[in-house]
């Protein structure tokens, strides 16, 4: 993470130094377009993109922290590992959880690629009276 954040540092340092360059050099050239003036403002494009893929790449990190403690906490909510019961609900278990997913998992791909069949994939079938669980 820390490498995350210092990049992002970086490339917004840059950009923030390529943007005053920018405004020097048009301030010296009277703004008038002259190669100086292009050529910083080649540079604070080159900079900008760096810094928007800078800001991509924490974007990324940051969701896939956000997924991963979702699922976390998903998960022990519904084992019942969590300190507090909000739902109410009888916790499942964590192979059924999974078998639950990966239901949902085919009916979002089969409702993305228009099937309108909206059935489980048949190596993962589903059964949503969830009898194995009562026992728990």
């Amino acid at each position: 993470m820390d490498n995350i954040v210092d990049s992002l540092n970086k490339a917004y340092q840059e950009f923030v130094a390529a943007a005053a360059n920018v405004l020097e050099t048009k301030g010296s050239s009277a703004a008038q377009k002259t190669e100086s003036t292009d050529t910083a403002l080649e540079s604070f494009k080159q900079k900008w993109e760096t810094f928007g893929l800078a800001c991509d790449q924490a974007e990324e990190f940051v969701e896939s922290i956000k997924q991963r403690i979702g699922s976390e906490c998903l998960v022990d909510e519904a084992t019942g590992n969590s300190s507090e019961r909000l739902t109410g609900l009888p916790p499942i278990s964590a192979v059924r959880l999974e078998q639950m997913s990966k239901a949902v998992r085919w009916l979002v791909i089969e409702l993305q690629n228009g099937s309108g069949t909206a059935a489980a994939h048949p190596s993962t079938p589903f059964d949503g009276r969830f009898s194995e669980d009562g026992g728990q």
